[in-house]
């Protein structure tokens, strides 16, 4: 059913209840697991990113340790990727490049309240793929 599937992760409660059930997912359906970790330069502000290359530094290491720990804890192999942008063209544009089956989010991040928040809303209307959130 699924052959690829796409874990976006921020490293919230929320995105680590989407990536341990795309790991379940992936180890079903013996399917192919990406897991990206998107560095909101809009966050930050581009003036503050482009002046300060060991924030962006920072910001991309973080993704990677969080990607890591995905990584380690799937019995299956995951391909990681950390990339700089608004994370929910981010998100699109890498489902799109790995002709993802299936996105799985969680369904509000680090800075949202009780409500989905704006990456996921963004993510389940405008990318055309199936999206689960977590």
């Amino acid at each position: 059913m699924y052959d690829t599937i796409l874990v976006a992760t921020d490293g919230s409660d929320p995105a680590t209840r989407a990536a341990d059930h795309a790991i379940d997912l992936a180890s079903s359906f013996d399917a192919d697991l990406y897991s990206l970790y998107v560095v909101d330069t809009r966050r930050y502000g581009s003036s503050m990113m482009s002046n300060a290359d060991s924030v962006a530094e920072d910001l991309k290491e973080r993704g990677q340790e969080i990607l890591t720990d995905i990584a380690s804890r799937a019995d299956v192999d995951v391909t990681t990727e950390v990339r700089s942008g608004q994370p929910s063209q981010q998100i699109g544009e890498y489902a799109d490049e790995i002709d993802a089956d299936l996105l799985i989010i969680g369904n509000r991040g680090l800075t949202s309240g009780g409500e989905i928040g704006s990456t996921a809303e963004r993510v389940v209307r405008y990318v055309d793929r199936p999206v689960i959130t977590a």
